[in-house]
């Protein structure tokens, strides 16, 4: 394990604010927590084999049909899988989810840049010769802005033999999902999370909407039972309730709008987010000494680490408010 992927794992341990993780600060709705908790009982028993009726539900919501999901114990594991199968060149568009550099066996790059507040046209993407796996993070992590997934279709249609991902781990923070893409497409996978806006991180639940071959290939090659019972059910109980989840997410935004603010008048200089994360540059401070000046303050924030951007980089997520004018007054004492 690289020392970058150690630092974006840390922090379970930490008493303290923990901006590390792009954690949800809210904790699951009380409707997962009740559902989970009825669960335990029957922990004696296994989930349906594929944890099937989950399924229906994200097939569902994907619009497409059960046979193109596959769900296992996070989505780090299916990005895992994919890139395993898949990833033997890939192009990124970086900075990006620190996982994938990772984890490709070897790949390109498209900079999104400071200077264009990260955002970038995918109608002026250029794929490589020989690139099988091309990624998209939508919004994009670090900096949490989305893009305009309109030009996708001529995407897939002008480079077929490049797989795309779609990592779609906020997509309930931005308005144009492409799961639903799915089955026109055979070189088109969508992952996706219910840790960010749903809550549950600690439950470890991921999924993917895939072509039907790759889907039943992964399936099979899975444990048939991926999900432990509380953790399927707190799942299944987030998603009847997804109007709870969208009022959070209203919420969540305000709060991440207001730290940058509040940021920003401290003179840190922040990028636009359409989530409760997004970059800061605390130039000429480095960034990895300001954070470290945080953790002695119980105060635990991620450095970006990328050279080509600079020392300054920081990525902040937010915190409830009462936690975030900690933050903001942090930050203020050491810049």
């Amino acid at each position: 394990m690289t020392q970058e992927s150690t630092t974006e794992k840390g922090g379970s341990g930490f008493e303290g604010v923990r901006l590390l993780l792009c954690e949800n600060p809210l904790p699951p709705i009380d409707e997962a927590i009740d559902a989970a908790r009825a669960e335990l009982p029957r922990s004696n028993h296994y989930t349906e084999a594929y944890s099937e009726p989950l399924r229906d539900r994200l097939a569902d919501r994907a619009g497409v049909s059960t046979e193109h999901i596959h769900v296992n114990a996070g989505s780090e594991l299916i990005l895992r899988q994919l890139f395993d199968r898949f990833g033997e060149q890939v192009h990124l568009l970086t900075p990006t989810y620190p996982l994938f550099p990772e984890i490709a066996d070897r790949y390109t790059e498209t900079r999104l840049r400071p200077e264009d507040d990260f955002q970038f046209d995918l109608r002026d993407l250029e794929i490589p010769d020989e690139t099988t796996l091309a990624v998209i993070v939508n919004p994009n992590n670090p900096n949490g802005s989305g893009f305009d997934m309109e030009a996708l279709p001529g995407l897939l249609e002008q480079y077929p033999e490049t797989r795309f991902l779609v990592d779609e781990a906020f997509v309930d923070f931005v308005e144009n999902p492409v799961a639903n893409l799915v089955p026109e497409y055979d070189n088109l996978f969508v992952t996706r999370t219910l840790p960010k806006a749903h809550s549950l991180a600690g439950f470890r639940i991921g999924y993917a909407v895939l072509p039907e071959a790759v889907a039943a290939e992964l399936n099979a090659s899975n444990d048939a039972y991926p999900l432990a019972r509380p953790s399927q059910a707190a799942a299944i109980a987030t998603l009847d309730h997804h109007r709870k989840i969208e009022r959070r997410i209203d919420r969540l935004r305000s709060w991440g709008d207001q730290l940058a603010s509040e940021l920003e008048s401290a003179g840190v200089t922040t990028f636009p987010s359409q989530t409760y994360f997004f970059l800061a540059d605390v130039s000429p401070h480095d960034a990895d000494e300001v954070a470290a000046k945080l953790r002695e303050r119980k105060i635990f924030i991620k450095p970006l680490g990328d050279d080509r951007l600079g020392a300054g980089y920081l990525r902040v997520t937010t915190a409830r408010p009462e936690d975030n004018e900690r933050v903001v007054e942090a930050f203020r004492e050491i810049l």
